[in-house]
């Protein structure tokens, strides 16, 4: 469930739950966005799983790296 927007003219359709599970989906959207700028993870050019596997542990380092040092 998506929040509303805060300029919401007409009434509220939300059932007061917390939006826990947006937040958490927006996550998991902005990984996947971030796994396509490397484009040999998203055209899979390896046959073998074992080094798609490693190419995409080391993508997902390279976004942490990028991110945190």
């Amino acid at each position: 469930m998506a929040p509303h927007r805060r300029t919401r003219v007409k009434t509220q359709t939300q059932d007061g739950r917390p939006l826990r599970r947006y937040k958490r989906r927006w996550k998991v959207e902005r990984l996947f966005a971030w796994l396509h700028n490397f484009r040999r993870i998203v055209t899979r050019y390896e046959y073998k799983l074992e080094n798609y596997l490693g190419f995409l542990r080391l993508a997902g380092f390279m976004i942490l790296a990028k991110k945190y040092l």
